[in-house]
């Protein structure tokens, strides 16, 4: 055998050092399926997303028992809802509940959400009327 120390390019290279990985591996092994070559050049072709914004898509009515479902229900109770009761209520933490209500509630449902500081410091969501 041959020692090699250097490559005519990177292809060549690839090739030899297959090629030599090969005859290593055990024979039930080599009845592996094929694997397809990538064509040179070939680029996987985008994901095709809606071209619609977000606020057009509109978001889904909430599924009865669901985490939207359960704070849409704490949020239009006539006092609302504070921070920690919602996040009692879903297992989130209050970065997640203040993304929800800025984003789904916001921006997705095109709902007008109030938000209040009561006496006691704490803060409250509610349903803009």
């Amino acid at each position: 055998m041959k020692v090699v120390t250097k490559f005519k390019d990177r292809n060549t290279g690839v090739n030899r050092i297959w090629k030599a990985i090969q005859r290593l591996i055990p024979e039930a092994a080599q009845h592996a399926a094929p694997v397809a070559k990538n064509k040179a050049g070939a680029k996987k072709a985008p994901a095709k997303h809606s071209k619609r914004p977000i606020a057009k898509r509109g978001a889904s009515p909430a599924r009865e028992g669901s985490k939207k479902a359960i704070v849409l229900d704490l949020i239009r109770r006539k006092q609302g809802a504070t921070l920690t009761e919602i996040m009692k209520a879903t297992g989130w933490q209050a970065h997640s509940v203040r993304g929800f209500i800025s984003g789904t509630l916001g921006t997705k449902l095109k709902m007008t959400v109030e938000s209040a500081k009561r006496e006691d410091g704490q803060r409250v969501y509610s349903i803009a009327k």
